[in-house]
């Protein structure tokens, strides 16, 4: 998949950039730059971005570009999600970002490698393939999808997984929403150690 992407990541398959307001997890209403890469092979069903997989598709960047262009917005947050970010090696990104004052926030899966110098690890694991152990011990917050109800016993697998202050979130699929939420909501109450993530980009017709 990544066989045409330099290993030192100087370039990256960038899917999209744009700047909004980040609509998920601890970070809920910020402004902040994204930048997502293409290619995953994690293979969720419910993927809403599922152009993002074959990185082919995505036109290799340069990632001084990808830096220059995050300089332009006032908020100094990038957000590097994808696809997912950890198949490349995104120590150039992050460092160059770093260099220009800005904050690096990834979304992952988790299961790849680390690289990167990051300000916030956001850890969403998938059951197509579990989350590595270098991943799960940095990571700030453990956001958990909810499908169905089974992802409640599994969720709690991998809160046992992270570190302690780690930030844990359960999240309605969109899809299931109308579903999920209401078990969501009965299911923080009684484990208050759980926060509720929504989608709120979604309510605000925002990408």
């Amino acid at each position: 998949m990544s066989n045409q992407v330099p290993e030192d990541g100087t370039r990256l398959p960038l899917m999209e950039e744009f700047y909004t307001i980040q609509g998920e997890g601890y970070h809920t209403g910020t402004a902040a730059y994204f930048i997502r890469l293409g290619g995953c092979d994690v293979g969720c069903h419910w993927c809403d971005v599922k152009e993002s997989w074959d990185a082919s598709i995505h036109p290799l960047t340069a990632a001084d570009a990808i830096i220059e262009n995050a300089k332009k917005y006032p908020a100094k947050t990038v957000v590097i999600t994808g696809g997912e970010p950890l198949i490349y090696n995104l120590d150039y990104l992050t460092k160059g970002l770093h260099v220009a004052g800005i904050k690096t926030f990834i979304e992952t899966s988790g299961a790849y490698p680390l690289s990167g110098e990051w300000d916030w690890i956001c850890l969403s694991p998938k059951k197509f393939k579990a989350p590595r152990k270098d991943v799960l011990d940095a990571a700030g917050e453990l956001k958990v999808i909810v499908f169905n109800k089974s992802d409640f016993a599994w969720g709690e697998q991998y809160a046992q997984l992270v570190g302690p202050d780690c930030r844990l979130y359960l999240q309605p699929e969109w899809s299931k929403s109308k579903e999920m939420t209401p078990l969501i909501i009965d299911y923080v109450k009684e484990n208050p150690k759980w926060d509720i993530s929504l989608q709120t980009h979604k309510y605000l017709n925002i990408p």
